[in-house]
């Protein structure tokens, strides 16, 4: 692959790349969307990456081109970044990575480069093939401006870069981007941000599949808007607990403020929220300040539109979520006899909270959990932001060929549009090496 890159990237730039970068792909085992709340999570990196061969040069302009053709050639001067929101294109991500170190270390004169990228990770499948390329960028620009930072550091800089793109992450697709080491899922914990291995039980492989429907989480309200919502909810929790609700920003600061278990915050959350959507009238009622003041102080810009909005139901799956990922982690390292069993159930479990109180699941994802513990998952998933993108299975390994055959037939091949990409699609993966720079020898 190294070889088919250089010999592209000659053909097409006229000299040889000077160094490469990689960067993974990620897999969440357990722990939806409560990253940004502020709650550990407990991904791997996958061995499908981002893969950048660099070549730093005199003038100051960066080209970049993809050797999947359908990605369109773009340059730019490195002086004049700009970024369009509007239609996220491949480049814009790079571009994040790229003004996010410049920006960091205040550089007037960055070096212009040519890039020629390779990536493996199927885009749009919620295994986080945008961030890796943010990371790669980052990467591949503090090594072109003889620039060094610490992994943490670097992922801390990419998590903040991406949301020049207008997504509003939580950093775990980065953190676990660096940090990911080979044979090993990391339980990632923030502010400040840590590491810790988790050893998962032999006897089962994750499988990822791939439901075929695209979200690209850029291009849409849904994530946003579940971002708001949990904002929402901690201010309306934080007031009816006489916090200073003003300073909350994320349901981690209510529980480490009240200084409570997670189930005691679920118990809260019973006794404080309502099931039914809470309109903007009624959010001002419960905090006590005026629309204008919702709108002006609170609501992000391409929130204003929304007229209703869930806290009930997102508080409890956040809460409830963020239990299961620790609950995962002692399993693993206790490792039980029915430890397979257990961590099967906190998976299955996960999955009906992402459809049932977060709604970021979708028909065909659904259909995909049912078909893969049909055939012999001991836990199934949705994996990534959702609405569509992949799962995620826990599969005893010597019924693993079976299963990637049933479920092969189930899902790809009753559909051409699938069964197209089934090869693609449908794959074991175990814990790959975080990001990395080499150069020629």
């Amino acid at each position: 692959r190294l070889q088919k890159l250089k010999e592209m990237f000659i053909s097409k730039f006229g000299s040889a790349p000077k160094f490469y970068a990689r960067a993974p792909g990620r897999v969440n085992l357990i722990g939806e969307h409560i990253d940004y709340c502020g709650y550990a999570v407990l991904p791997m990196a996958i061995e499908q990456d981002i893969l950048i061969a660099v070549e730093p040069v005199q003038t100051q302009v960066v080209q970049l081109a993809n050797i999947n053709s359908s990605y369109l050639d773009f340059s730019t001067s490195v002086n004049n970044i700009q970024i369009n929101k509007t239609k996220p294109q491949w480049h814009n991500y790079f571009l994040c990575g790229l003004k996010g170190i410049q920006e960091h270390f205040g550089l007037n004169n960055p070096t212009g480069m040519n890039c020629l990228l390779d990536g493996t990770i199927p885009p749009s499948s919620g295994l986080s093939s945008s961030s890796a390329l943010v990371c790669c960028a980052g990467l591949v620009t503090l090594r072109a401006n003889g620039k060094t930072l610490s992994k943490a550091e670097l992922a801390d800089i990419c998590t903040n870069s991406e949301r020049y793109i207008g997504t509003e992450g939580g950093g775990m697709d980065q953190s676990i981007s660096f940090l990911a080491e080979e044979g090993t899922a990391k339980l990632i914990e923030f502010s400040p941000l840590r590491a810790t291995d988790v050893r998962l039980p032999s006897g089962a492989t994750f499988v990822i599949a791939n439901s075929c429907v695209e979200m690209n989480k850029a291009a849409t309200s849904h994530y946003n808007i579940r971002v708001m919502e949990c904002r929402l909810a901690t201010k309306v929790l934080s007031k009816s607990k006489g916090l200073e609700w003003r300073k909350m920003l994320r349901l981690h600061d209510v529980q480490t403020k009240l200084g409570v278990s997670l189930e005691e915050m679920l118990t809260i959350v019973e006794e404080v929220l309502h099931p039914e959507p809470y309109s903007a009238e009624e959010i001002c009622k419960c905090l006590g300040i005026s629309l204008e003041e919702l709108h002006s102080q609170i609501l992000s810009q391409n929130m204003q539109d929304v007229s209703t909005f869930k806290l009930y139901q997102r508080a409890k799956h956040v809460y409830s979520e963020a239990a299961r990922v620790l609950e995962f982690q002692k399993i693993c390292s206790e490792a039980p006899a029915n430890a397979l069993q257990l961590l099967g159930e906190l998976m299955k479990q996960s999955h009906i909270s992402c459809r049932e109180m977060y709604e970021c699941s979708c028909p065909e994802l659904d259909r995909l959990v049912d078909i893969c513990l049909q055939f012999g998952a001991i836990g199934s998933r949705l994996t990534g932001a959702g609405w569509g993108g992949c799962t995620v299975s826990m599969v005893p390994t010597d019924k693993l060929n079976t299963f990637l055959k049933n479920v092969k037939k189930a899902y790809y091949q009753t559909d051409g549009q699938r069964l197209a990409v089934e090869n693609n699609s449908l794959f074991a993966t175990k814990p790959g090496r975080g990001a990395l720079v080499f150069v020629e020898a």
